[in-house]
């Protein structure tokens, strides 16, 4: 084997996947012992170095001194109390991997017992034959380490936000690049009518980084409603920083999503601070949504007052909580505000719904008085 081009191969080999040397190092030892045993009919006395300065291989055998009289302690059966009953056998004495003290101090004069003589035993064609049966097996252990590489990066990723590169596309995903690995974003995972186009840089949440034999696989999203979570934690320093909170995120991707927004410090205008001077914050948000329509809501602990919230851009509703217990509540409306707090095709109660996590059942003043329910406007 051509021991400068063997540690060029190597050097190029963890520069470019980003693996240790020793990890290769150790993964090729192990190839090539297996590949020496199963070509050169060896015993399991055998081990191969390889020399990180230079890339020589060498092959050695061992022989261990011990005395062929001793005797060792063998379990021959275990007793239903746990006590292991227990034989001495003489130690088989095998004269390819053994040597008595004598044999062993004619080579070695101060050698002990346990102890082990080497000699190489490097083929003159070792190296083609080595390098042909090793190489599926360095490949793998390779492979595990990149593994576990993009494991450690990647396997905190879930419900996070990540940027790549759209690398690919088929009738099903898009595939997108990260450098060291590539996800997955379903079509149905796009917010409908957006434009993704190859070589574009994309922002994506992901929803789920799976580890199996196989690698590691991350499943991405732009239509969560954690996307839009992630996206006001980057625009908006004050969420980042702890000063604004996100109490919770409905979202109808493509069409409508509300955000409930509250701050402890009484001083901090939460809403203003995410749509930010003339809309700069909100605007860079939406233009990412591809145009989603977002409702900034404030957070109130009285439910309320947070549903009454949640129904914007209705106005003047009345709130009635009909059950603490299971989170029902009726809301009533004037005819004026009716379609606004229902919303095309329900969005709106919809979304309030599930941004305050009560039921919402909205009537107008009439329909109230027709149940028996005597309300002043």
């Amino acid at each position: 084997m051509d021991t400068k081009g063997f540690k060029s191969a190597v050097e190029l080999l963890t520069k470019e996947k980003g693996i240790k040397e020793e990890i290769v190092y150790e993964a090729l030892e192990l190839a090539l012992t297996s590949a020496y045993k199963k070509n050169y009919k060896s015993l399991s006395n055998v081990r191969v170095e390889i020399d990180k300065e230079t890339g020589e291989i060498k092959v050695f055998s061992y022989k261990t001194v011990v005395d062929p009289e001793s005797e060792v302690e063998i379990v021959v059966d275990e007793t239903f109390d746990g006590e292991d009953i227990i034989e001495k056998m003489k130690l088989p004495f095998d004269e390819r991997i053994h040597l008595t003290l004598e044999q062993a101090r004619v080579i070695v004069p101060k050698i002990e017992l346990g102890e082990t003589i080497e000699e190489e035993v490097t083929p003159k064609d070792f190296g083609r034959v080595a390098a042909a049966t090793a190489k599926q097996v360095v490949i793998q252990k390779i492979r595990e380490a990149e593994r576990n590489i993009i494991n450690e990066e990647y396997g905190d990723k879930q419900d996070e936000m990540i940027s790549g590169i759209v690398a690919m596309e088929d009738v099903r995903n898009y595939y997108i690049d990260f450098g060291k690995i590539q996800g997955i974003l379903p079509k149905t995972e796009t917010i409908p009518g957006e434009e993704i186009k190859m070589g574009s840089n994309i922002k994506v949440y992901v929803t789920k980084v799976e580890t199996n034999s196989k690698g590691t696989v991350i499943l991405l999203s732009r239509n969560h409603y954690g996307f839009v979570k992630r996206l006001f934690e980057l625009e908006i320093p004050e969420i980042e920083e702890g000063i604004i909170l996100v109490y919770s995120v409905a979202r109808e991707a493509g069409n409508r999503t509300k955000v409930a927004v509250y701050s402890e410090n009484s001083k901090v205008d939460a809403i203003g601070s995410c749509i930010g001077e003339k809309g700069s914050r909100i605007n860079r948000i939406i233009e990412e949504l591809s145009g989603e329509k977002i409702d900034v809501i404030l957070y109130e602990k009285d439910p309320v007052k947070f549903i009454a919230n949640a129904l914007s851009p209705a106005k003047d509703v009345r709130v009635f909580i009909t059950d603490e217990t299971n989170k029902n509540a009726m809301v009533v409306v004037n005819d004026e505000n009716l379609p606004l707090a229902i919303g095309k095709k329900g969005a709106n109660v919809r979304l309030a719904a599930r941004l305050t996590h009560y039921r919402i059942d909205i009537k107008t003043y009439e329909q109230a008085a027709e149940e028996g329910i005597n309300i002043i406007e």
